[in-house]
């Protein structure tokens, strides 16, 4: 294996807001179209619901609502990212689906001091692409919900 494919990660990419961000794929364990939710009673404001995926319960995850980021203005079909954290399956709900990219580590900038604090706190990075910029999301600060790393 040369070195250099030994530096390259691959990530599953989505829209939020127009915004790209990235997860690493190994991270992921489906894409799917996320389809009756049910609410939960009580649950924190970024939780969704849940859904039911194969039989399995999965917590579904509003990214907006995560993000601070207004609601999503149409009603039409909501993807959502399949991941494992602590023992639990949530669903990151998505505007849409990109593709996946296989990018250097040797690219990957720390995050501007520029970026929202909120956001900072849960981004591993930043990859400066060739039209855009993509945000590298740390799955396990999103989903740590017993400190609110995302607290204002």
């Amino acid at each position: 294996m040369s070195k250099a494919a030994a530096t390259e990660t691959e990530f599953v990419t989505a829209w939020i807001a127009e915004q790209l961000f990235g997860i690493p794929i190994t991270r992921v364990h489906d894409v799917f179209e996320a389809e009756r939710i049910t609410r939960v009673p009580l649950a924190p404001s970024e939780i969704s619901g849940v859904l039911n995926l194969r039989g399995r319960v999965v917590t579904a995850l509003d990214m907006r609502k995560r993000l601070g980021l207004p609601p999503r203005e149409d009603f039409g079909k909501q993807m959502a990212i399949g991941i494992d954290h602590d023992g639990e399956a949530y669903g990151l709900l998505v505007d849409g689906m990109g593709e996946v990219l296989k990018l250097s580590s040797t690219a990957l900038d720390a995050a501007p001091i520029n970026l929202q604090k909120n956001w900072a706190a849960i981004c591993s990075g930043i990859y400066r692409l060739e039209d855009r910029l993509m945000v590298v999301l740390d799955v396990d600060k999103i989903l740590d919900f017993r400190k609110d790393t995302l607290a204002a």
